[in-house]
């Protein structure tokens, strides 16, 4: 008996010897799955490295940007309330010249008989210059063979 357990005692070290084997390969498979994910760990941490830089510069342009916009906009901002001020201007003006022709309109027609009495007589004087004018002109005529006769008389 003996014999018996020594054989199952060299059968148990052979059997727990390929199952060390079996355990060392896969723990040798396992170790280099580890390394590749450790390199591949290690790169993207370096590209990660690399987007956190870009992505800081990016923000700090971006937030350049905004303030350079911020500045321009209030700027403009002056622009437009100087036009808005132009344009309240020319609208009091305009407002102006309309209560000024709306006063002028008014006084025309108040005073429209008068104006028509003062063309009426400018009518009539005037007629009555041209009728002095035409008197005038004809005594001159009617006087002019007088005046003939007596330079011709003093030759």
């Amino acid at each position: 008996m003996e014999i018996i357990l020594y054989l199952s005692a060299a059968l148990a070290a052979i059997a727990f010897f390929i199952l060390v084997m079996f355990i060392g390969r896969t723990l040798k498979s396992l170790q280099t799955t580890l390394d590749s994910v450790s390199k591949t760990l290690g790169g993207l941490e370096q590209q990660l490295d690399g987007v956190t830089r870009e992505t800081t510069d990016l923000l700090h342009k971006t937030n350049a940007l905004a303030e350079d916009i911020q500045k321009k906009s209030e700027s403009l901002n002056t622009v437009v309330d100087a036009v808005k001020d132009v344009g309240t201007s020319i609208k009091k003006f305009n407002g102006s010249i309309q209560s000024i022709t709306t006063s002028l309109d008014q006084q025309i027609e108040q005073n429209k008989e008068k104006m028509s009495q003062v063309i009426q007589w400018s009518n009539i004087l005037l007629e009555v210059k041209n009728k002095w004018m035409a008197k005038r002109q004809a005594k001159e005529i009617s006087d002019k063979p007088i005046e003939r006769k007596r330079q011709r008389g003093n030759h």
